[in-house]
């Protein structure tokens, strides 16, 4: 047969690297989802010709993805399980390029196929008592929903056994994410008056503590924007109730359902527009760092609740982090695949058999922060270091009673990524930042003295440009005298992205006046010798 079924595929696994997987053993005519009961995902793949079929077959046999091996099988044409959507058909115009979403997850998917896009679903939690009358007899009522406004909703109803609340996540376009939200808090609100429940149902969404911090803005200003706008009142759960495993936080919004439903509508839009930020800094981070393989990270996996906990090994780290997201949350399983081996074309050629080169970061961070980032024994700089494959060291107090202190980072372009992002993430879960605001540090990096009127460029225009692009604060301190190697300091100081962007732009521009000492050297050297 031409057709093979795949089981036993994690769930977050994103169609993009299914079809590359995919492509690799022949002509892929068809990939269409299969519905099931089970955790993890199903899919027919037809292939143009058996031969293709069979190298498939041998190849993805027990191939690991997070934990889970592939199951693969023939199937025969006519009995291929009914499909869940309409099946992807190749007709060659598709780009690989657009970002996919995820395979939808566990089985309480329901609904129109996700859009090709950086989806950004509405999540919420239900309390419990109200879930079998939004599923409906036979699954009817929340058909409905999803028909009516074009969503796709997953109700994760095996999460949290016991729980008092499960989540729900839905999938669609910004009004189709609203209007679903508004139908299933209604329906609440109809069986709460049947059932005689007397208490208020507060709207309750979950989002990514990382977006947290710019929904309520400065000195909590977005949201009493919003609270006065549309008449509700807002709280969000502590920053103490988050764990690696969950690092979502509960706004809860109370009002009358007209009120909630308007306070949605423009929660969801701060949090969209904070987390279309991150990722178009991300988009820039990939551009930047040869290799940089963001795919494997999970970051932008749409389907946004990852395999609970449970599902691996007992207290076994996930794969990836729940909510699929943020990258500095957890430990190094979930950078295992976020640096993919640097194409070809990024290495230049004339150094592809050398290893990066080793770069040193001066990172500031608060005297009182570290003992956090030394942790018990020094456990936690040595975990660091192992994991991000770098030196990490603090370097003594200049006077006993210094404010922040020098925190030297010795490694690759890579490394130094993982460890700055790692310490950034600390000092946030550490609560040395409010919830209110984001992390921001300074970090200094060193630059030839020849290189530094290239950095700051004619009339400062580089250092203005890079400031622009990068929204990072960057300084280079005028009179210093240079050091014993020839080089002077650059001050960075901005939140995680906007400093690793402009340490990237800064060090390109180190890179480019060394080539171009070295040609002018070696055309000195050379000219010589033509003259022979």
């Amino acid at each position: 047969s031409r057709k093979i079924q795949i089981r036993n595929i994690p769930p977050h696994l994103q169609w993009e690297v299914l079809d590359g997987l995919l492509a690799q053993y022949g002509t892929v005519e068809n990939v269409e989802q299969v519905n099931t009961d089970t955790e993890t995902a199903v899919v027919n793949v037809t292939y143009a010709t058996k031969e293709e079929a069979k190298v498939a077959i041998e190849k993805l046999t027990g191939q690991q993805f997070d934990d889970c091996s592939f199951k693969v099988s023939y199937i025969m044409d006519m009995d291929a399980a009914p499909p869940v959507q309409a099946a992807r058909t190749r007709r060659g115009g598709r780009s690989s390029r657009d970002q996919g979403p995820c395979l939808p997850g566990p089985s309480g998917g329901y609904g129109a196929p996700r859009p090709r896009q950086h989806d950004f679903p509405l999540r919420m939690l239900v309390p419990t008592q109200f879930v079998g009358a939004i599923i409906g007899k036979e699954g009817l009522t929340i058909k409905n929903v999803t028909k009516q406004t074009q969503s796709k909703v997953d109700i994760h109803r095996k999460e949290n056994a016991g729980a008092a609340e499960k989540p729900i996540t839905i999938h669609s376009t910004p009004e189709g994410c609203s209007s679903a939200c508004r139908m299933i808090l209604d329906i609440m609100q109809k069986e709460a008056n049947e059932t005689k429940t007397t208490e208020d149902i507060p709207l309750k969404i979950l989002a990514h503590n990382s977006l947290v911090g710019r929904l309520i803005g400065k000195e909590g200003r977005n949201l009493k924007k919003i609270e006065e706008e549309t008449g509700t009142k807002i709280t969000i759960s502590s920053l103490h109730e988050l764990t690696i495993y969950n690092p979502e936080r509960t706004i809860i919004v109370r009002g009358s359902p007209e009120a909630c439903h308007k306070a949605e509508v423009e929660i969801m839009k701060k949090l969209r527009e904070a987390y279309e930020n991150d990722v178009a800094a991300l988009n820039q981070q990939a551009n930047l760092i040869p290799g940089l393989n963001l795919n494997a990270l999970g970051i932008f996996s749409s389907g946004l609740p990852m395999l609970p906990p449970a599902a691996g090994p007992r207290g076994a780290m996930p794969a990836v982090a729940p909510a699929g997201y943020n990258p500095f949350l957890s430990h190094s399983s979930q950078f295992s695949g976020l640096y993919g081996v640097p194409p070809a074309s990024a290495v230049p050629h004339q150094h592809s058999q050398q290893a990066p080169e080793q770069e040193v970061a001066y990172l500031f961070i608060p005297t009182q922060a570290v003992g956090a980032l030394i942790g018990k024994k020094g456990q936690h700089i040595k975990q660091l270091a192992h994991f991000a494959g770098a030196s990490i060291k603090i370097a003594p107090p200049e006077t006993p009673d210094v404010i922040v202190r020098m925190v030297i980072i010795t490694g690759t372009p890579e490394a130094q990524f993982k460890a700055q992002g790692r310490i950034f993430g600390k000092l946030k879960e550490e609560n040395f930042f409010t919830a209110k605001e984001e992390v921001k540090l300074e970090t200094h990096i060193k630059v030839p003295s020849t290189a530094a009127g290239r950095v700051i460029g004619k009339g400062g225009k580089t250092v203005n440009d890079l400031q622009n692009l990068t929204s990072a604060e960057v300084i280079v301190p005028r009179d210093q005298t240079p050091d014993e190697n020839d080089e002077v300091f650059v001050k960075i100081n901005g939140h995680f992205f906007a400093s690793q962007t402009a340490q990237r732009k800064i060090r390109e521009i180190i890179q480019q006046v060394k080539q171009q000492e070295q040609k002018h050297q070696q055309g000195a050297a050379v000219s010589p010798h033509h003259s022979k």
